[in-house]
């Protein structure tokens, strides 16, 4: 292995290492926000200075973990007295959040046509590659169309989470590509790259319903979150929220088709097919660039 190569790995562990650690406080606050857990104990908790999960923290995120804290204590609070919010409804409206021009990416999508999705990709390649994130590893699969697959995963677990993205296309042709894959990484994940002059090409792979379903998704202003029952009125779909729900699940662009901000009938976190921790964390990252618009 090279230098430089060595390098890029070091760089690529230290970042997952950082995301494992912001995770880890962004779900003690969610979770322990009754008790308004201290800089000092939320720092003892990830074996950190204060001081330095201060910087950490502030620089992932966008805010600190009291300013943080302080959105999800009035989440929680306004779902107290209006239980049909979604979540960060209350952070929105009160003005700790607002506005963003820096809408979803700025993307623009196309679908495959109903006989690409029926023969399984059959025909079609797919590059695909590994890349440090602020959620972990993400995987990337690019077809000559665009970005067509987004998923995540923790180191060790790349088997695992690419075969569970390729087996949505199970006659395409796959091929590891990081000079094809490397540039979505790079734009997916730098707001300063957000460009509405050059949007984001996605290629959505999926049904009808189901491309309707994420296109209502891409709706969705960065910094909010909505209701499957929201979503289904929205798409002429009212008692299919069941349905939308199976479907923001199948979505296979995450992050970029922010399936992560749709939530249960309360407001409540839902679970999430990468992890409810990175649920949590994605929600954290766009409170904090929404803050700095």
């Amino acid at each position: 292995m090279s230098h430089a190569a060595e390098i890029s790995l070091t760089q690529e562990v230290k970042r997952d290492s950082d995301y494992e650690k912001i995770a880890r406080v962004i779900s003690l606050i969610s979770e322990n926000y009754r008790e308004q857990p201290s800089l000092d104990e939320l720092a003892h908790n990830v074996s950190m200075e204060p001081t330095a999960l201060q910087k950490l923290f502030t620089r992932w995120a966008g805010l600190s973990p009291k300013g943080f804290l302080q959105a999800v204590t009035i989440d929680h609070a306004r779902r107290l007295l209006a239980a049909d919010l979604p979540l960060l409804d209350t952070a929105y409206e009160l003005g700790l959040s607002g506005p963003s021009r820096l809408h979803d990416l700025f993307v623009t999508h196309e679908s495959m046509s109903p006989g690409e999705i029926k023969s399984g990709g059959a025909g079609l390649t797919i590059h695909y590659g590994f890349h440090a994130s602020p959620f972990g590893l993400a995987l990337i699969m690019t077809t000559s169309r665009g970005l067509a697959g987004l998923a995540f995963c923790d180191i060790g677990d790349e088997r695992a989470t690419f075969d569970d993205m390729a087996q949505r296309w199970p006659f395409a042709r796959f091929e590891e590509d990081l000079d094809a894959t490397k540039p979505y990484a790079q734009r997916v994940f730098d707001p300063t790259q957000w460009n509405d002059n050059q949007p984001l090409r996605v290629v959505l792979i999926g049904t009808d319903f189901q491309v309707d379903v994420w296109e209502a998704l891409l709706k969705i202003p960065m910094g909010r979150a909505m209701p499957y029952s929201q979503i289904a009125q929205d798409i002429g779909r009212p008692k299919a929220s069941r349905a939308v729900g199976a479907a923001v699940g199948a979505n296979p662009i995450s992050f970029v088709v922010p399936c992560h901000r749709a939530m249960g009938k309360s407001g409540a976190l839902t679970g999430y097919h990468w992890g409810l921790t990175r649920k949590r964390a994605m929600l954290g990252w766009e409170a904090g660039q929404v803050s700095n618009s």
